[in-house]
């Protein structure tokens, strides 16, 4: 029999829900790889705007964003530019109150911010991420080097801007009598008085009524009795509750944060071992030195994981983001790259079972 374990790709929110799984469930998520983000965009309101443009989705090879514009590489070879103060008017909501840039709670971060063309930037958080790293440099998957002080002053910097505007819409936010709970710093003993009274009414109206979902994914996985599911837009509960059942409100990332999983944010990348640059020594190309996939094939090749859990695209609706568990390099690749939209990512594990011979 063979334990079936997952390597997590996700942003701050999905790798603190897939953190909340681990602390409060048995969870097949083994590794966690965080990514840098800033925000994510609707994809309905970004399909809109950029009709505004003259163009669709289809049109599109690549998206990145730089120095204040959302550029497209388009498949006929042209590139096009919105500006980021235009195309912010369809990010989603609940990003406004995310005071994480770097996915503290991860084993490693990985992002462009700080690092030279070619090389990503690898925050490594745990010892299970610093013997990743460093097997992967030996067994010649990825080559790596110190950051400049001038480089990190810059992730350092970035991050803190993030931080300091968003905790300011957050102020705003309670002061309008929408909770932000995730951000209350009280005690491991409160925070499990209040979940052990809490279920999906209370998630649906402290969360998802406030525009605080980040639509993860996290409540439909952890469900027992399947009735909660997530179209395009919301969770959506079918069915009665279970008498004394909590997970949903204890999983979701944006409910109360355990004391060891809270961000310290007067340290603006969080807790970690050691930053450095890094670039695949496999000539993959991703969204920047082809890391995250590098990483991902070390950790199958070597038995480390069972499969990968990552974002690709639905066949039929260009860059529309679809999650899936994989231990196939091919669509590793296929999937890599920045989607700049959200999906409920931990769907797939629903039937990811726990032995399989």
């Amino acid at each position: 029999m063979v334990n079936k374990t997952v390597a997590l790709v996700g942003t701050p929110c999905e790798i603190m829900a897939a953190s909340k799984i681990q602390h409060f469930t048995e969870s097949p998520i083994e590794f966690k790889i965080g990514l840098f983000c800033m925000e994510n965009f609707s994809y309905s309101y970004f399909q809109a705007l950029l009709l505004e443009y003259d163009l669709t989705m289809e049109e599109i090879e690549k998206f990145r964003i730089e120095k204040g514009y959302a550029f497209m590489f388009l498949k006929n070879g042209q590139k096009m530019k919105i500006p980021l103060s235009v195309a912010k008017k369809v990010v989603r909501k609940n990003c406004n109150i995310c005071v994480e840039l770097t996915s503290e709670t991860s084993d490693i971060s990985v992002g462009s911010i700080g690092s030279d063309k070619g090389w990503s930037t690898v925050i490594i958080r745990t010892d299970a991420g610093l013997k990743v790293i460093n097997d992967a440099i030996e067994h010649g998957y990825i080559e790596a080097k110190d950051l400049t002080s001038t480089q990190l002053n810059l992730l350092n910097k970035i991050a803190g801007n993030k931080i300091k505007r968003n905790f300011e819409n957050i102020d705003t936010r309670e002061f309008k009598a929408r909770p932000v709970l995730y951000q209350r710093e009280i005690s491991d003993k409160t925070i499990f008085r209040e979940i052990s009274s809490a279920n999906f009414a209370d998630l649906k109206g402290n969360v998802i009524d406030v525009g605080a979902c980040v639509l993860c994914g996290a409540c439909e996985y952890i469900c027992p009795e399947n009735i909660i599911t997530i179209a395009d837009s919301k969770p959506r509960k079918r069915g009665k509750c279970p008498e004394d059942c909590h997970a949903c409100f204890a999983v979701c990332p944006r409910t109360f944060i355990p004391t060891n999983l809270r961000n310290d944010n007067s340290n603006n990348l969080g807790d970690y071992q050691k930053i450095v640059t890094v670039r695949s020594a496999k000539n993959y190309h991703g969204q920047d030195g082809g890391v995250v996939t590098s990483i991902l094939d070390y950790l199958i090749t070597y038995q480390i994981v069972t499969g990968a859990l990552v974002v690709d695209t639905k066949e039929d609706s260009p860059w529309k983001p679809v999650a899936k568990i994989t231990d196939d390099i091919d669509e590793i690749l296929k999937a890599s790259g920045t989607k700049y939209a959200v999906c409920p990512v931990f769907k797939p594990l629903k039937d990811y079972t726990e032995d399989v011979i």
